[in-house]
């Protein structure tokens, strides 16, 4: 550095300074302030550029979604995305404005880490979602939105739910006493399976609820209890629950994309559409015109203490959700100590398989009467409520079924909007089916007995439908 400046200084005159006064220097003129140009204007993009953003084809693999008329690319994003990498990229190419608002009770925050993937915005000629879907039902939808905030709909109850939560507790305790008090005997222990059992559905409803983030205003209270109740009084993973549980919501009854219809092909052929498609490419991985009947077997009793026991934990393992291992491994320990000692471990090992076998019958029925019944196909990027409505059913209220079903007989309402607590969703339906009668969509509602029953003949019906195009097309 110093030889550079001492060149620069001989440099000035074209020589060594002569002697003598140095003359005043002359003042430095101010820089001109220039006038700011125009600001740089945002991409501009069309649907159909968009709609080749989706993920698929060759390499690169881009994509790309859209929010209130904003471009977000989330290729690298989408990895790291906190709801899991899949059910963001559901949405690749598409707009995701009603999902995005439905997820995310906590919007600014959000945006404000959603402005780094910002690349543009639509055209001004371009529509604000895709042109193939119904204008006026989005735009009535977004009032009935808009609407149910200004009602305070979307705010809980924590006494509904603690008090809830309560019930869940008082009954893991009596199922405890009645094999202390009255003995290891035939009677006390079904009975103390039962009670059991019912904990363990009541619990599932209890932590669908905190995983919803139904409960708190804050998330990370949502995501801190719902780790103790899955965990804890469960004995699984909120992060596997998470990981499906948000695809199905985005996507309800989307083949590849809702992991809840994942068993067709493999055990069932569902659907009209894809049992027929099935048929006609020759594919037969089971007896599907049987499905009915054999569902009595490997559905209701088997899903839990077959599947579900085994694989959390190599879920956990293989995605290194250390934490989550732990809160589990509190449940196991939790329920040998206080158990053990009564039953002994033949004992313990027949009480744990039985009250799975209970939850697994009360999961299954619950969950798959609002929808295996409905309408299964591939996405076809229709608008938020009309995926939901032509994927759930209701069943009729009443305070059993409320409690049986953890208030899921209120499935389209909890659909349409997932984070408001659930003993508000009586007060939503009057305005569901109201929009529902003004564009002509059917609004599903049928007795608790007749929904279950809708799984079978459903189940049946796709059957056939396979076995028709198998033999015949």
């Amino acid at each position: 550095m110093g030889g550079g400046l001492a060149g620069r200084g001989e440099g000035f005159g074209g020589g060594r300074a002569q002697a003598g006064p140095e003359p005043e220097p002359e003042p430095r003129s101010r820089p001109k302030m220039e006038a700011p140009g125009p600001a740089p204007q945002p991409r501009r993009f069309t649907w159909e550029e968009i709609a080749q953003r989706s993920a698929r084809g060759p390499p690169p693999q881009e994509r790309w979604l859209v929010i209130d008329r904003k471009v977000y690319d989330i290729s690298r994003f989408h990895r790291r995305h906190p709801g899991g990498s899949r059910v963001i990229s559901h949405y690749a190419g598409q707009d995701a404005t009603d999902p995005f608002i439905a997820f995310h009770p906590d919007k600014a925050l959000v945006r404000k880490y959603m402005s780094p993937l910002l690349i543009g915005e639509l055209a001004p000629d371009q529509p604000s979602f895709e042109p193939s879907k119904n204008k006026k039902l989005v735009e009535d939808f977004r009032e009935l939105r808009a609407t149910v905030e200004k009602m305070g709909l979307l705010k809980p109850n924590r006494t509904f739910f603690m008090l809830h939560l309560c019930h869940i507790l008082l009954l893991d305790v009596a199922a405890w006493l009645t094999i202390w008090y009255f003995g290891s005997s035939t009677v006390p222990f079904l009975i103390s399976a039962v009670l059991l059992g019912t904990v363990q559905a009541q619990a599932g409803w209890l932590q669908h609820d905190f995983g919803h983030l139904s409960v708190f205003s804050e998330s990370r209270w949502n995501h801190l209890v719902h780790k103790f109740v899955i965990g804890h009084l469960k004995g699984a993973p909120a992060s596997w629950w998470n990981h499906l549980h948000f695809q199905h919501h985005a996507k309800p009854n989307c083949f590849r994309k809702d992991p809840d219809v994942n068993m067709h092909p493999l055990f069932f052929a569902l659907g009209k559409t894809l049992s027929v498609e099935l048929g006609v490419q020759k594919k037969k991985f089971m007896p599907y015109n049987h499905q009915h009947k054999y569902f009595f077997i490997i559905g209701p009793p088997a899903l839990v203490p077959l599947y579900f026991q085994w694989y959390i934990f190599y879920f956990v393992v293989q995605r290194k959700q250390w934490v989550d291992l732990a809160w589990m491994l509190t449940f196991y320990i939790r329920f040998f100590l206080t158990y053990l000692p009564l039953l002994g471990v033949k004992g313990i090992l027949g009480l744990h398989l039985l009250v799975r076998f209970i939850e697994s019958n009360w999961f299954v029925w619950i969950t798959q009467m609002n929808h295996i019944p409905m309408h299964i196909d591939y996405d076809k990027n229709v608008d938020w409520f009309s995926t939901q409505l032509q994927a759930t059913c209701n069943v009729h209220q009443s305070l059993f079924n409320d409690w049986f079903s953890g208030h899921l007989n209120f499935q389209i309402e909890h659909h349409l909007f997932p984070t408001m607590p659930r003993h508000n969703y009586w007060k939503v339906a009057p305005l569901v089916k109201s929009l529902c009668a003004k564009h002509g969509i059917e609004y599903h509602c049928k007795p608790l007995l007749t929904a279950f029953a809708d799984i079978v003949h459903s189940l049946k019906d796709s059957g056939e439908l396979w076995l028709d195009a198998y033999l015949h097309k």
